[in-house]
């Protein structure tokens, strides 16, 4: 989608501080980081929400998951721990809708979170 900001990331468009890419998902560092680590982890390909997935995306959604583990531990989180978070619409915190899961890590975090 032309217009959307994490597509134009992902595809070079618009600069970031890229910390992962494979053929089919995009890494990079949220320019307001809420934890020493954050990185924010899509899909090359637009997908507007988790509530967006399709039965034929179960290989991808299974891609996203190992990718976010391989991040964490290419950032060295595997041992302290780390929080992925993912907002579904508006009203859960859902600022751009291109599905995005957001990785936390190199501090301390709280339940709830909020």
């Amino acid at each position: 989608m032309s217009d959307c900001i994490f597509c134009q990331i992902a595809s070079g468009k618009i600069p970031s501080k890229k910390v992962y890419e494979d053929e089919y998902l995009f890494a990079f560092r949220d320019i307001n980081p809420v934890a020493p680590e954050h990185v924010l982890v899509i899909p090359k390909r637009h997908i507007a929400s988790l509530d967006h997935l399709e039965e034929a995306d179960e290989a991808l959604a299974g891609k996203i998951l190992l990718g976010i583990k391989k991040v964490a531990n290419q950032l060295g989180l595997e041992e302290s721990g780390y929080r992925v978070v993912n907002n579904i619409g508006e009203n859960a915190g859902q600022a751009v809708f291109h599905i995005h899961f957001h990785l936390l890590g190199g501090r301390p975090f709280g339940w709830p979170p909020g």
